[in-house]
């Protein structure tokens, strides 16, 4: 047999470690929200999922998701405005898009509202002509209205909708010098 040397004692690793005592649920779901908000915003809904993922009560959860909106750990309607931002500026999204993004992260509707009245319908407009001047140089050489559905449908992907989609495209292919007669707009 063999005898441990310097009084059997293992350090380092997790040997030597000492436990902690179990954190309460409170403690568990500042450590969880916090964690969560370190990578990125989260609205209340999403942070409430991830709690209730991992079994926080209810009433703790809405205890500490309260707690977080007093002090402005949590705010909504700062993550829609900047959600609206970031987005429309980064993919090119539209209205639609953007409502339907913050609806599935539970933001409230008037908030989207708000965010939403942050991009105005210029501003919108122009960012479709930008997207289809992009993409216009990938689709020459291919027949008009195979184009035209190609432009149209890369916008209504975004969430542009088609009278705008189709009037941008429209105009795109004319100042190429393309014939966009038949899109459709009567009294143009």
């Amino acid at each position: 047999m063999r005898e441990q040397e310097g009084g059997g004692e293992r350090r380092g690793g997790r040997e030597g470690r000492q436990e902690l005592p179990p954190q309460s649920p409170e403690e568990q779901a500042r450590a969880i929200c916090l964690r969560l908000l370190t990578g990125s915003p989260r609205t209340r809904r999403q942070l409430a999922d991830a709690l209730h993922k991992r079994g926080i009560p209810e009433e703790v959860s809405q205890q500490v998701l309260s707690r977080y909106e007093e002090v402005g750990l949590i705010d909504d309607a700062a993550f829609a405005g900047a959600w609206v931002e970031s987005r429309h500026r980064g993919r090119g999204l539209a209205r639609r898009a953007l409502a339907q993004e913050l609806r599935t992260k539970g933001v409230h509707a008037t908030l989207v509202e708000e965010a939403l009245e942050l991009l105005d319908s210029e501003q919108e407009e122009q960012t479709a002509r930008e997207l289809v001047e992009r993409k216009l140089r990938s689709t020459r050489g291919l027949e008009r209205d195979k184009r035209i559905r190609r432009l149209a449908g890369m916008l209504a992907r975004k969430g542009y909708p088609e009278g705008m989609a189709l009037r941008v495209v429209r105009r795109a292919l004319e100042a190429e010098g393309e014939d966009a007669d038949g899109l459709g707009y009567p009294g143009e």
